[in-house]
């Protein structure tokens, strides 16, 4: 367990068994770690502290929000919230919402989703700044598992958005989202190269134009 512990904060994936997993992320040392679990494997993340990952995790919030403020589209989101299905699979996102008619399905109460009792959420979506190879690989087919409906890779090195519907344990690329009807992906993406240039709240007047148009 020692020797396992000093690997930890390798943001790899590490063979082990649930046990191990549980006992490493809920532990003090690892409380401002991002944990997850999939296949025999564990994986633990140091939480991003970089400007760019932070704008861009708030820019995707705050577009999200907007988007169904006008459209009136129910919804409830998380941020960074862990689900768990106990010595299955982990995963903690950074953004995760229950959309539409499921928005009441959202759990309340709880520090981790229990997934033995509680439904998936919709849509999940990554902030990838150096952890982009992961995102689109293991993260993306422990996301297939888990049974969410789309998944969202934010890539911020290249200011580009890879969205996916998921479909029976498998993925496709899309261009408009299906649990957040008729929002364009190309629309959220053209929000992160504006924000190089426009502070947040005139990218916030920009986005009010293109939904209620």
């Amino acid at each position: 367990m020692i020797q396992l512990q000093e690997k930890l904060t390798t943001n790899s994936w590490i063979k082990a068994d649930w046990e191990n997993y549980v006992a490493a992320i809920d532990s003090p040392e690892h409380e401002k770690h991002q944990g997850y679990y999939y296949s025999g494997y564990m994986r633990i993340e140091d939480l991003p502290t970089g400007a760019d990952h932070s704008r861009y995790h708030l820019l995707m919030a705050n577009a999200i929000n907007l988007f169904c403020t006008i459209g009136g589209i129910a919804i409830n989101g998380f941020d960074n919230c862990s689900y768990r299905k106990t010595g299955i699979r982990e995963c903690q996102p950074d953004l995760s919402y229950y959309c539409g008619e499921r928005a009441r399905l959202a759990p309340v109460g709880t520090s981790v989703i229990n997934l033995d009792e509680q439904v998936t959420p919709d849509l999940v979506i990554e902030i990838s700044n150096t952890t982009i190879n992961d995102d689109l690989g293991a993260k993306r087919l422990l996301y297939e598992e888990m049974g969410v409906s789309e998944y969202w890779i934010v890539d911020v090195q290249n200011t580009l958005i890879y969205a996916f519907e998921m479909i029976d344990r498998g993925s496709k690329r899309i261009d408009t989202s299906l649990v957040l009807p008729e929002l364009s992906i190309a629309t959220i993406t053209a929000v992160l190269n504006l924000s190089k240039e426009q502070d947040q709240s005139q990218i916030g007047k920009w986005l009010m134009s293109q939904f209620q148009g």
